[in-house]
């Protein structure tokens, strides 16, 4: 069920109806009510794999209750491993089996030792990735005594499954989620109307900004090399567009819908594209991803405080590992390493704290040495983004060396006007709104009249220039 869809449309106010005029008054028939429609939401695609978030749900919450029993560390390491085995071992299995299938058949008949392997026609469940990080790291935390193991199984499947950020995230702690189920929820007006506002920017991102920019990424990536390297940078600024506004697009209404239900969820996204470095960058793009690998990767590994080959096997690690989770292709362990290349200069020179604050801070325009820094961030990403897009690695070095041709100075082939004026204005309301959460967040600044005319301007933009309709990008990790 897609959030841009018909079918949401009519899911969304029958759950809002029950939830608040029916279910009010009972916290646990509440929780249930949520649970149900995740549920119903998560089936809507192939009911069939239920049955992998219900058992992973129950190995978890039966960790977490055997852990607060067992103070032998043995036995709670055993336990640990267990759920770390069940859950990556699910992920393993739908993701990446037949990426190691190939990749040993490949290897072996490198070497002329070809062998007969077949791979399996494997259907990957929706979100996968996201509901087995959540799962993992209530019970790491549980392990770790940072968090006390919930006894109520209604509210932990209901966490588990939150539908609104169940299948793309953002990846959300159980030390901020799973309390807010324990507590009596009322409804809140201003931040019912606050998450609107977020769920209509969200909309407008993904509906304008990525289903536009998609038909013209697609066209080129897919015929690149009929095209100049101008034609290709353009289609390169296409993608990164789509899947900002794609993936953002989606936590932006996660976390709006979240709010009406009374929930807060972390902030995902922080404005990427007017980071000055790639340190800020990753500080700001996908936060609950990054934060993730932080603290249960890249800390547990030894961080930055060993000496220098430490450092550097920390940085490709978390990089490498982070490219591996999005996808089981060659394509996105490249795109891991090359982001890990752009990185550590940065960290072995301690430069990579230096940008923390808002660009142009309390400032219209920024500097001359901003403007700059964000121009070559963004251009560096763009290579990046050719790797992420490419159907494997020889199509993205091929695409990247075409990029660079002669024929970048000359005047693309492809040049859709009112698309590209659709992603300068969406530029200027991120600029403009970048000091909040999110771009649109201060509107209710405006006078009245002003405030319902940027409405109606976005919502008749929704309409007038929806894009084809695409599934949103990260279902797919």
């Amino acid at each position: 069920m897609l959030f841009n869809s018909l079918e949401f449309f009519v899911f969304l106010p029958i759950v809002f109806v029950l939830y608040w005029f029916v279910t009010a008054r009972n916290l646990k028939i509440q929780n249930l009510l949520i649970a149900i429609a995740s549920y119903v939401f998560y089936g809507w695609w192939d009911w069939r794999f239920l049955s992998l978030i219900a058992f992973s749900s129950i190995v978890d919450y039966t960790t977490g209750v055997l852990l607060e029993k067992t103070e032998k560390e043995s036995k709670r390491k055993i336990l640990l491993w267990i759920s770390i085995c069940v859950n990556l071992g699910f992920l393993g299995f739908f993701k990446y089996y037949n990426f190691f299938v190939e990749s040993l058949v490949d290897s072996f008949t490198l070497l002329g030792r070809p062998l007969s392997i077949n791979t399996l026609n494997i259907i990957l469940p929706v979100g996968i990735s996201f509901y087995t990080f959540q799962t993992l790291s209530y019970t790491i935390d549980v392990y770790k005594k940072k968090l006390e193991p919930t006894k109520d199984f209604i509210a932990f499947t209901a966490f588990v499954s939150f539908f609104p950020q169940l299948v793309a995230g953002p990846i959300e702690r159980a030390t901020n989620l799973l309390p807010q189920f324990y507590k009596k929820r009322t409804f809140s007006y201003a931040l019912a109307v606050d998450g609107m506002r977020q769920v209509l920017w969200g909309l407008f991102k993904k509906v304008v900004i990525a289903d536009n920019c998609a038909k013209y990424a697609n066209i080129i990536f897919n015929n690149y090399e009929d095209y100049s390297g101008s034609t290709l940078l353009l289609g390169a600024f296409f993608f990164a567009f789509q899947i900002y506004g794609d993936f953002s697009g989606y936590s932006d209404i996660a976390i709006g819908i979240s709010r009406l239900f009374g929930f807060n969820l972390k902030r995902n996204f922080a404005f990427p594209y007017f980071s000055r470095d790639i340190a800020e960058f990753w500080r700001r793009w996908h936060m609950s991803l990054s934060t993730w690998f932080r603290d249960y990767l890249y800390i547990p590994l030894g961080g930055s405080r060993g000496g220098l080959k430490m450092k550097i096997r920390n940085t490709f690690a978390i990089f490498l590992v982070s490219g591996f989770w999005h996808g089981a292709n060659w394509t996105f362990i490249v795109w891991g390493g090359l982001n890990a290349l752009y990185f550590l200069p940065l960290m072995l020179t301690n430069k990579n704290r230096v940008n923390t604050d808002l660009v142009a801070q309390g400032k219209l325009f920024p500097n001359v040495k901003e403007v700059f820094q964000m121009l070559m961030t963004f251009f560096i990403t763009l290579i990046a983004w050719v790797f992420f897009r490419a159907d494997n690695v020889a199509q993205a070095f091929s695409y990247v060396k075409n990029m660079f041709l002669e024929s970048f100075f000359s005047m693309p082939e492809v040049w859709p006007s009112t698309v590209l004026l659709l992603v300068a204005f969406f530029i200027v309301v991120e600029w403009i709104g970048r000091s909040g959460e999110f771009a649109i967040e201060n509107i209710d600044r405006l006078n009245k009249p002003f405030r319902w005319a940027a409405y109606i301007l976005l919502i008749i933009l929704m309409f007038s220039y929806t894009g084809e309709q695409q599934e949103f990008i990260y279902f797919q990790f």
